[in-house]
């Protein structure tokens, strides 16, 4: 189990800008959840004109409470958002989320995490977002801990194989990963869809493709040589999922990052 959270940049768009906007940092749960829980994120900003973030969401149901130019805080239980994620900040604003391992959430709902998927489901409970980075992640834990989540041995097998799939570059197909594990591509798929909320291929597409967008922010590229690597079927194929997700071709975003001197 991590003790610290990730400092990958993986999902976001232009992650260099994103700091340069807001204050953005990741804390870690209390250890009791941790099994459960990825990290918490929590993003503070004060600025003087719109800015908008663009995120390819990972396989994982996000709760955030966010709280932007003197309304009312709100929060929300988040899906696995199957698309782009855009979202503009304005103002004066601060955010306060959890991101769930993928399947971590599953002991908390208690009901097939597909239910969820591309929905946002309003949350009485909080308010969390003022006070210091401490209090804000103290009363994540609180909330979080108030909710009574249980162990569920499927649900923490669902995490470790997609913990596998996002570490091993060389999962391309679902058929060869069910095999590996000896078990049908149907229980795969069964599994997922109750503890992630999306089934295996998406979850392995989506995974390359994000490490697309990181080798794209590297570039120039050979793409025919990535799309290889990354299972894709041609060049063409890459590019059609690259730009259907993130917006703009793998070329286009390389440009885009190299004019801005990233």
């Amino acid at each position: 189990m991590r003790h610290e959270p990730r400092r990958d940049n993986r999902g976001i768009l232009d992650p260099v800008r994103l700091r340069r906007q807001v204050r953005f940092r990741r804390r870690m749960a209390a250890p009791a959840l941790r099994q459960w829980v990825e990290h918490y994120w929590l993003i503070d900003w004060d600025l003087d004109e719109p800015f908008e973030q663009r995120v390819v969401p990972h396989p994982t149901v996000n709760v955030v409470f966010q709280a932007q130019d003197g309304a009312a805080e709100h929060g929300e239980i988040a899906g696995v958002d199957t698309g782009l994620f855009a979202v503009t900040l304005h103002g004066v604003g601060r955010v306060s989320g959890v991101q769930f391992r993928p399947g971590g959430f599953r002991p908390f709902w208690r009901r097939p995490v597909a239910e969820l998927t591309g929905r946002h489901v309003p949350i009485p409970d909080g308010p969390v977002c003022p006070g210091t980075d401490d209090e804000r992640c103290a009363r994540l834990d609180d909330l979080l801990t108030s909710w009574s989540p249980v162990a569920d041995p499927l649900a923490a097998e669902a995490t470790a194989l997609v913990e596998e799939i996002r570490a091993d570059r060389s999962v391309l197909r679902v058929a060869d990963f069910a095999r590996r594990h000896a078990v049908s591509t149907r229980r795969l798929q069964r599994l997922f869809l109750d503890h992630v909320g999306v089934g295996p291929k998406w979850v392995i597409r989506r995974y390359r493709l994000q490490e697309a967008i990181e080798q794209a922010a590297a570039g120039p590229l050979d793409w025919s040589r990535v799309a290889a690597d990354l299972g894709y079927a041609d060049q063409a194929h890459l590019v059609r999922e690259f730009t259907a997700v993130a917006g703009v071709s793998p070329a286009a975003y390389a440009r885009s990052l190299a004019a801005l001197g990233q």
